[in-house]
């Protein structure tokens, strides 16, 4: 290099460290509220809920009522009001109150009465929830066999596409298998197959 050749040269620079991004540089947007699909739905079963309360007989419905109110910490308050009363009572611990019950007979038979009806309405209203739960189980595998049918018709088509232009993958082979409605009646014979074998 010759000596009176000249060298511009930038002194070196220290290397610029950007702080670590925590989100993107524009926040989403809020979510303007529920789906119209999920909102439609929602009403839908409110709907129903609500056509099933009022087409229940006028003994469902008391049944109900004293259930709710049975489950209800209101109830235990009053139980324990008016037993603890009637103990103190005719246990003497009240001079001012003479004993109608020494013996405590009549509370052990209001009691198992009150028990026998009590557990009768209780069953009506299981009895109910029982009959309700069938029928969301019923809806629940007729949607479910609905959606894999429409899955496996999907699928169909995919595949399709994909011979078309030439695109393989590593499941090809479970394609066939995969393209198959499933037989709701031989999934619940395998089922209580395998139980009774087990049983």
């Amino acid at each position: 290099m010759d000596a009176g050749q000249r060298i511009d040269a930038e002194p070196p620079r220290a290397p610029v460290i950007s702080p670590p991004m925590s989100g993107p540089t524009i926040p989403p947007p809020d979510p303007a509220g529920l789906g119209p699909v999920l909102a439609r739905n929602i009403a839908t079963l409110n709907t129903r809920r609500a056509e099933t309360a009022e087409r229940a007989s006028t003994s469902t419905q008391i049944s109900d009522r004293v259930t709710t109110f049975t489950g209800s910490m209101l109830f235990v308050v009053l139980h324990l009001t008016v037993f603890g009363t009637w103990v103190f009572w005719n246990g003497g611990l009240i001079p001012s109150l003479k004993p109608f019950d020494p013996t405590l007979v009549i509370l052990a038979t209001f009691a198992s009465v009150e028990a026998i009806f009590l557990s009768t309405f209780v069953l009506i209203s299981q009895n109910r929830q029982a009959k309700l739960a069938d029928e969301r189980a019923e809806l629940d595998l007729q949607i479910g066999l609905l959606a894999e049918h429409e899955i496996t018709r999907l699928t169909k088509l995919v595949d399709a596409i994909a011979r078309k232009l030439e695109v393989r993958s590593d499941v090809d082979g479970e394609l066939p298998e995969i393209e198959e409605d499933v037989a709701p009646g031989q999934v619940l014979d395998a089922i209580e197959a395998s139980t009774s074998q087990a049983a």
